[in-house]
C-alpha cells in the first residue's frame, strides 16, 4: 500500500509555485518527480561534510557509485543546507538546534510531497551526550523528551502555545535495534532522548560562559533524567519527531554518544576516536537500508 506524504497546509494547493528558498529549489524551476520521485530513504544530520561522507558511504554499500566518485550538492545555490542523492537515498544537512532543523524539515517535507514520494523513512543520524553509557554507545530514540522529561514539543504559534507529540515509530526502532545486533560491532540501546534549546546551561554543563548552579545540582538533574529513561541529550529530536508525525512519515533518531555526561562536560577523546564514533550511526543506518533493499 502506498503511503504518501501528508501536508498539514491547505494553502499550498492555491500556490502557482512553491519556492523552497533555503534549498535554492522551486517547483517552477525544477522537476521534483524526476529529481526525487524514487527516494525511499532520507537521512539527515547536522554537518554538511558528514552528510556528504554518508552519501559516499551508502553509494559504496549499495554498489551504486565508483570509488572516489564526487557527489554534487543539490543545494549548491545556497549555503544554508547541503543535499546529496544516490539511488533511493537522500542525504541532507540540518544545522544545529531546533530552529535550523525545523526550517529544513518544512522544505524537505514539501519537496517529498511535490516529488510524489511514497513509503518514505526519515532517519536523523548524529552525535549526542550520553547519560550512564560508555562513550561510543549508539542510542535509538524511543521518545524525544523536553528538559522536564515530557514527551512533547511546546511551540508558540500565533501567540498561542501548541503542544505536539514527539513519539517515534516503535517498529522502526526495533528493526534498527535488530540490525545493530546483526552487525555486532558496538553497544546500542533504545532509550529516551532529551532535546534541549541550548548546549550549555540547557544541558546542565559547568563549562559555559554562564553557569549559576553547582556540580551537585547538575548531577542531581542528570540522574533524574536517567531515572526517567533518558539515555542521551541533543538539540533536534523533538521537532524532528513532531513534524514527521504530523506528515505521516516513519521516522527514527540514531545518535552516537561522545561522552558520559555523568563523568564530565568536555569531549576529550582523540580526533581519530571521534571520527570512528561518528561513523557508527552511518554503519547502522547503512546496514538497515541495505537490508530493506535486499542487499545485506
Amino acid at each position: 500500500r502506498e503511503n504518501f506524504i501528508h501536508l498539514c497546509n491547505p494553502h499550498l494547493e492555491k500556490m502557482k509555485e512553491d519556492i523552497l528558498y533555503h534549498f535554492a529549489l522551486g517547483t517552477g524551476t525544477h522537476d521534483f518527480p524526476a529529481l526525487f520521485g524514487d527516494v525511499k530513504f532520507v537521512c539527515v544530520g547536522g554537518s554538511p561534510s558528514r552528510m556528504k561522507a554518508f552519501i559516499a558511504y551508502i553509494a559504496e554499500e549499495l554498489g551504486l557509485g565508483s570509488p572516489g566518485c564526487d557527489y554534487p550538492n543539490i543545494c549548491a545555490g545556497t549555503d544554508r543546507y547541503a543535499m546529496y542523492k544516490v539511488g533511493p537515498v537522500l542525504s541532507v544537512s540540518h544545522g544545529m538546534g531546533i530552529p535550523s532543523i525545523s526550517i529544513m524539515l518544512h522544505e524537505l517535507i514539501k519537496l517529498l510531497y511535490h516529488a510524489k514520494c511514497s513509503n518514505i523513512t526519515i532517519i536523523r543520524i548524529g552525535t549526542s551526550g550520553g547519560i550512564g553509557l560508555e562513550p561510543g554507545s549508539v542510542v535509538i530514540t524511543r521518545q524525544s523528551v523536553d528538559a522536564t522529561f515530557k514527551p512533547q514539543l511546546e511551540q508558540v504559534v500565533l501567540g498561542k502555545t501548541v503542544i505536539r507529540s514527539t513519539n517515534l515509530d516503535e517498529q522502526l526502532a526495533q528493526e534498527l535495534m535488530q540490525c545493530s545486533k546483526e552487525i555486532g560491532q558496538f553497544n546500542t540501546v533504545i532509550g529516551n532522548t532529551m532535546c534541549t534549546l541550548d548546549f550549555y546551561e540547557g544541558q546542565g554543563r559547568l563549562d559555559g560562559a554562564i553557569c549559576l548552579y553547582d556540580e551537585e545540582e547538575k548531577l542531581q538533574y542528570l540522574k533524574k533524567a536517567y531515572d526517567s529513561g533518558v539515555r542521551n541529550i541533543e538539540m533536534e529530536s523533538s521537532v524532528f519527531a513532531a513534524m514527521c508525525n504530523l506528515s505521516g512519515v516513519k521516522a527514527a533518531v540514531v545518535c552516537v554518544t561522545l561522552l558520559n555526561r555523568l563523568e564530565g562536560d568536555q569531549i576529550s577523546s582523540s580526533h581519530d576516536v571521534l571520527v570512528e564514533y561518528q561513523q557508527r550511526p552511518q554503519k547502522l543506518v547503512g546496514y538497515f537500508i541495505k537490508k530493506c533493499l535486499g542487499k545485506a
